[in-house]
């Protein structure tokens, strides 16, 4: 059977409270209150997202997210009485897609999942990925949904670092190497390149990349750092992802020092 959302909480009186709340406002959600009783449910159930526990009484949610990761491209989002940023940090670099701390409004988590599935629905009529960016095969041609930074650079007489994207692998080309991505960093990355050597705000690359406002600047940060990792030759220092402090990012391609 298929779900829109499955609740892995031990907590089972918030995760079914959470559930009937849900499927109040049709979306079909099931709860499982532990790790075997989740691997469980995808053996005879889909889901198109999660919600995970990190504490549980037969395992960690971290452990879920890694092997749900090696079979399963859904989002996943954590919900925890964890309050430390480390964990904030370990959930999203793992693949986690966002983390919502205990005790959480019903009516704002049920606002994120609706917009992540409001993604997937537009995704799936499509026939595009989860989190495209482009409007059509060719790289980089993608039109933004929002109000601002719309138009790509003219560089036609520029010289640029060789760089493209490839929606077809999900991968980008960087001076001949292939570089893989995941579906947000790839998404993440597509929103820099259509408007490199611009500043792009993060609020336009939440709408773009995550599709609301709900997510903070600790996932933009995280999925950017990785970006980074696979990218720059010293992340620490990086030369072609560069922050603009307390605005947004962007991807520097002219060979020129100039912004």
């Amino acid at each position: 059977m298929h779900y829109r959302c499955l609740i892995v909480d031990d907590e089972e009186e918030l995760a079914g409270m959470t559930a009937e709340y849900f499927r109040m406002f049709e979306v079909s959600t099931q709860y499982v209150t532990g790790a075997e009783a989740c691997f469980a449910f995808f053996e005879e159930n889909t889901a198109d997202i999660v919600l995970l526990d990190i504490n549980l009484k037969d395992g960690s949610g971290f452990d879920i997210c890694r092997k749900l990761r090696e079979d399963y491209s859904l989002p996943i989002l954590f919900i925890s009485a964890r309050q430390s940023d480390d964990d904030v940090l370990i959930a999203l670099s793992i693949g986690g897609d966002d983390y919502i701390k205990k005790p959480y409004s019903l009516s704002v988590l049920l606002a994120k999942v609706k917009v992540i599935l409001k993604r997937i629905d537009a995704s799936s009529k499509t026939g595009g990925m989860l989190y495209e960016t482009a409007s059509s095969g060719n790289p980089g041609s993608g039109t933004p949904s929002g109000n601002e930074d719309k138009a790509a650079p003219d560089t036609s007489k520029e010289e640029l670092i060789p760089f493209s994207m490839d929606p077809s692998t999900m991968s980008a080309v960087l001076n001949g190497e292939r570089i893989s991505l995941k579906a947000k960093e790839y998404a993440l990355l597509d929103a820099l390149y259509r408007r490199h050597d611009t500043i792009v705000k993060k609020e336009t690359l939440f709408e773009e990349v995550w599709g609301d406002m709900f997510f903070g600047d600790s996932t933009l940060n995280v999925h950017i750092r990785k970006l980074r990792e696979k990218m720059e030759e010293d992340p620490n220092d990086p030369r072609l992802i560069r922050t603009v402090w307390g605005t947004g990012y962007y991807l520097k391609l002219r060979k020129d020092d100039a912004l």
